[in-house]
């Protein structure tokens, strides 16, 4: 059965986010048992200028953690950075951290995201200008689109298993924040926007990405953007299955179809240094033309 158990921390951040310019800061969610390990994982290439890289993380449903993919995002403003969110010892529990858009990149547990998230700071590139400046050693950027690049090798700060996902406790990450990462913290802070809260939603609603069911394996590791069309079919999915139109059988078919239509997309830009062609696109909008009627005769047809 697919769960819903984070509906309460999306209607809570939602209700945040609606809020223009407060300072956002807080802890929605506590279990008592650790996160898995960070999947290794590739970054799809970059979509285009403004674009900001936003790590994978684990999230927490009621059949346990699920992975929401990594995914290049269009940030809320001109000039803000992802400071990513984590999970931290405390009080006997494991708390998730969320994390917030600001003008620096605070204090993430000292959990090495990769990709220019190392364990302090972070490394991916810069704001000049109204322009954002990737730096080539550790984002995945196409040179012919993306123009303001640069090049400078990442440190790697974790002195642990670079693939421990959390902060503290039996085998954690033991970081503490530094002066300018708490300066970072008290500066004005804004949530993850709606369709970053859209992405982790889709995700907490695909089997497939849950570790109970993939055994730190999932489904999808990691997207290109967050609104593309495979995205939208599976907010339909999920629309879907909150009013009944679908039940758990029928979404779960539809999100395993989704689910191996990105499978062929990815293979095919590997075999393809990045991009698609035009047949190959054809191919994908021909499967999900298919898979769109289906949901659609699904969520309509009279009982």
């Amino acid at each position: 059965m697919l769960a819903f158990s984070s509906v309460r921390k999306i209607v809570l951040a939602l209700a945040i986010a609606a809020t223009p310019g407060t300072s956002f800061a807080g802890v929605f969610l506590s279990v008592g048992v650790a996160p898995p390990p960070l999947p290794v994982y590739t970054q799809p290439m970059c979509p285009g200028p403004g674009y900001l890289w936003t790590p994978g993380y684990w999230g927490y449903g009621a059949p346990g953690y699920y992975w929401v993919p990594g995914v290049w995002v269009r940030p809320p403003a001109v000039g803000l950075l992802w400071t990513p969110g984590y999970w931290g010892w405390g009080g006997g529990m494991y708390a998730w951290h969320e994390g917030f858009w600001g003008p620096h990149v605070g204090f993430y547990g000292g959990v090495n995201y990769g990709f220019g998230y190392s364990g302090v700071g972070f490394g991916g590139g810069y704001w000049r200008g109204g322009n954002f400046f990737y730096n080539r050693s550790v984002m995945n950027v196409n040179t012919t689109i993306v123009h303001n690049t640069y090049n400078r090798t990442v440190v790697n700060n974790t002195v642990v298993n670079n693939r421990v996902s959390y902060n503290g406790g039996a085998g954690g990450i033991r970081a503490t924040p530094t002066a300018a990462q708490m300066q970072a913290g008290r500066e004005q802070h804004f949530p993850p926007t709606s369709s970053q809260m859209a992405h982790m939603q889709s995700a907490s609603q695909n089997r497939g990405q849950f570790y109970s069911a993939n055994h730190g394996q999932p489904a999808v590791l990691s997207k290109n953007t967050v609104n593309g069309r495979s995205f939208n079919q599976q907010g339909r999915i999920a629309q879907g299955l909150r009013t009944g139109q679908l039940n758990s059988q029928q979404a779960a078919r539809d999100l395993n179809r989704q689910q191996n239509i990105q499978r062929t997309a990815m293979a095919d830009r590997r075999a393809n240094g990045g991009r698609l062609t035009w047949q190959q696109r054809q191919n994908i909008n021909r499967r999900q033309n298919r898979a769109s009627r289906q949901i659609y005769r699904q969520r309509h047809r009279r009982n």
